[in-house]
């Protein structure tokens, strides 16, 4: 039986429903009388459903169109015996793997599928925006199911909402957005680390949805997100419209 002390490292876990029986049995039974855990997976759950988001792609606007104008041309193939159904492609999911991860799969192969009824070109593209949404997504993954992950929350100024995921065993963070508006013709979202005193390039943000941060934490206490120049700036030229105070690691 887990003591307290190791089940408070299962909430993220639990949240993806990635414990086995076991572990799920024992950490309900300590969820119970535990309110920080019970805030905690209030917290990730949110985290999931805006990860959720933040990996899924938008089929390109001409692919319905596509569809309707090929499908009578499109012969149909013979029923294949013995094909795996869609359950088989969650069962080889790594163990942690979270909602994000599987909308994740889901979009890239209907993306693969629908690419055969366009041209190379847009099949290549395709192919590359799902290479690099499942790149990005055990990015996430990786930082998110953790063991000693922790969360932050807070606002921008402008009232959307932010979180700061960070593991320091793996000294990556991961920035999330949620009603941020578009930054504007020219400009652009920037990520920080604050760090002895300074402001480190930590990346870019596109808006809505999550990024993994540039680079290790190091000694970073913070991180910052501005609204900089297209192609950012090396120092920031705006006040942070959030500043989030990394965890104490141990």
């Amino acid at each position: 039986m887990k003591h307290d002390e190791e089940l408070h490292t299962l909430t993220a876990a639990y949240v993806l429903d990635a414990l086995g029986p076991g572990e799920q049995e024992a950490f309900s039974r300590h969820l119970a009388r535990c309110a920080p855990c019970s805030g905690d997976v209030a917290e990730f759950s949110a985290t999931a459903g805006r990860l959720a988001a933040a990996v899924a792609l938008v089929p390109p606007p001409q692919l319905k169109a596509d569809v309707l104008a090929r499908i009578e041309t499109v012969r149909q193939l013979p029923p294949r015996v013995g094909v795996r159904r869609a359950a088989g492609l969650l069962d080889r999911l790594p163990r942690k793997a979270g909602a994000f991860v599987v909308a994740a799969s889901l979009v890239g192969a209907a993306l693969f599928g629908g690419a055969a009824l366009h041209e190379s070109g847009q099949a290549d593209r395709a192919r590359q925006e799902a290479r690099q949404t499942e790149a990005r997504s055990q990015e996430l993954r990786a930082v998110v199911t953790a063991p000693d992950a922790r969360t932050v929350h807070g606002r921008t100024s402008g009232g959307a909402a932010a979180t700061v995921i960070t593991s320091a065993a793996r000294d990556r963070a991961v920035f999330l957005a949620d009603r941020l508006p578009a930054a504007g013709e020219g400009r652009t979202y920037q990520l920080w680390l604050a760090d002895r005193g300074t402001m480190r390039p930590a990346g870019f943000l596109a808006g809505d949805g999550a990024a993994v941060l540039d680079g290790g934490l190091g000694t970073a206490t913070a991180v910052g997100l501005t609204l900089e120049p297209a192609g950012g700036s090396p120092q920031p030229t705006t006040s942070p419209l959030v500043l989030l105070a990394l965890p104490a690691r141990a």
